[in-house]
């Protein structure tokens, strides 16, 4: 096997990263009202559900490929009990973390028509957390390919599109949005 289970967690992270970063940028515009006639709100909200989909598979085939390399020796209970691993206690635990709150994203979001709106809504805002702390632990477990050129532009992109989706959100103005937060329901 050589390497191949190396590159496929670092690819896998990589791209889970890329579709984690559009999932909320996508959901951030979505929860701002944003819209174009080219772009409705049903085609974001459907591309932003889709593309988390998408980065389920791409988390499990880097959870699953790190834990099959032995190289580094991480255990199943280690991707999900957070700072249990013996490698990189820390940034491996940031990946625990990460992976958790992205399990419980998408458990929720499948049993969204079962859960109060008020409650789904305020365990969604988790997804603000988990973004970072995934960016994170990518930057501190990567190795020798996080200084990469490419790889750091590739997370600088990431973060600016991130912090620049958030802020629109938080700027976006639409008359139900105002009606709801003068109501106190944001």
């Amino acid at each position: 096997m050589g390497q191949t289970l190396w590159f496929a967690s670092r690819a896998g992270g990589m791209v889970a990263l890329l579709l984690l970063t559009l999932t909320v940028v996508l959901g951030a515009l979505h929860t701002g009202r944003a819209a174009h006639a080219a772009w409705p709100r049903f085609v974001v909200h459907a591309l932003h559900r889709n593309l988390a989909l998408l980065a389920v598979v791409f988390v499990a085939v880097h959870v699953a490929t790190a834990i099959i390399d032995p190289y580094a020796g991480i255990g199943w209970i280690d991707a999900v009990a957070p700072f249990a691993s013996s490698y990189h206690p820390f940034w491996t635990g940031l990946g625990a973390v990460a992976l958790d709150l992205f399990a419980a994203l998408v458990v929720t979001s499948l049993a969204r028509t079962h859960l109060p709106l008020a409650w789904w809504r305020r365990l969604h805002w988790s997804a603000y957390a988990l973004w970072p702390i995934a960016l994170a632990h990518g930057l501190g477990i990567g190795g020798a390919d996080s200084g990469l050129g490419w790889v750091r532009a590739v997370d600088v992109a990431c973060a600016l599109t991130v912090v620049a989706a958030v802020v629109a959100r938080l700027r976006a103005r639409h008359p139900d949005t105002e009606a709801r937060r003068a109501l106190g329901l944001r």
